[in-house]
């Protein structure tokens, strides 16, 4: 859960959890038209939008001092994202991959200085398209699983679900600390709330789901939950090492876009690798 939930309200007369109640109300039937009934054009357009924008931000919090990185950052994330999700063959993403190294072997080179700091540039060159263009464009991808949009869901329930639980029940039960140093306010007992919902919602899922039996809901419940909860702490550690709250200002009262597919952005790759491997979607 992004740690902007928990501050304070940024406009005058609203609370923090009314700011973001008002900033994703109207985005939510949109996103379930276009998760379902949207052509998928759309929705392909829409996620790498969001993998623009959290290029963007990754890059703003790691190389600051830089904005053509930044812009980089996005540009080589929605480069592997378009190979994955518009292409979709070897030969694309690994022309992709080739651009990127490239790319960040360039960079390395026009801009040296300050030297000490060039392999953590250089390591983020990389790392920011397989982590926002690899990890994101998996929320595209499961769309393509029968029934449409349904799978889509499911990794929300996956993300979300657990994420929600987990603060709630770590705000009401919570004692034990579970990454002080990281994320000092998760607790063990939120996480395990937050697992035990991730199967519940994965079980309910499966019900609509015919090639997800009850079985393979708790699995993937649990293993996709953990992943995501995983995603959370990644996130927070991104930020932590930064100096920032959020990872960006985007979304108000939640912050920017990485703030809110922290899970999300391992919960659909582990959803994705189910339906493809196991499945057979």
């Amino acid at each position: 859960m992004s740690e902007a939930s928990e501050q304070p309200g940024t406009k005058k007369g609203l609370t923090g959890t009314a700011l973001r109640v008002v900033t994703v109300l109207p985005l939510i039937p949109i996103i379930l038209w276009m998760m379902f009934a949207g052509p998928d054009w759309l929705w392909q357009i829409f996620i790498l939008g969001a993998i623009a924008i959290g290029g963007y931000e990754l890059m703003a919090m790691k190389v600051p001092s830089s904005r053509t990185l930044r812009a980089w950052g996005s540009a080589s994330s929605v480069l592997l994202g378009c190979s994955i999700l518009l292409i979709q063959s070897f030969a694309a993403i690994y022309g992709a991959i080739l651009i990127i190294v490239l790319g960040a072997m360039v960079w390395s080179l026009l801009q040296e200085d300050p030297l000490q700091d060039a392999s953590v540039r250089v390591g983020w060159l990389l790392g920011a398209p397989v982590y926002v263009g690899g990890a994101m464009s998996a929320v595209s991808l499961v769309r393509d699983f029968d029934p449409t949009g349904a799978w889509v869901l499911l990794t929300m329930v996956l993300a979300w679900g657990s994420d929600t639980a987990a603060y709630f029940i770590g705000r009401k039960f919570g004692s034990t600390k579970f990454s002080p140093r990281i994320s000092p306010k998760k607790t063990l007992e939120g996480s395990a709330g937050g697992l035990a919902t991730s199967v519940i919602g994965a079980v309910i899922m499966s019900f609509f789901l015919p090639a997800l039996p009850v079985l393979d809901a708790i699995a993937l419940g649990i293993l996709a939950g953990a992943a995501g909860q995983a995603g959370d702490l990644f996130v927070s550690v991104l930020k932590r090492t930064s100096g920032v709250k959020d990872s960006g200002g985007i979304l108000p009262g939640h912050g920017g876009i990485l703030d809110r597919v922290d899970a999300l952005a391992f919960t659909a790759p582990a959803t994705w690798a189910y339906g493809h491997f196991i499945a057979g979607f």
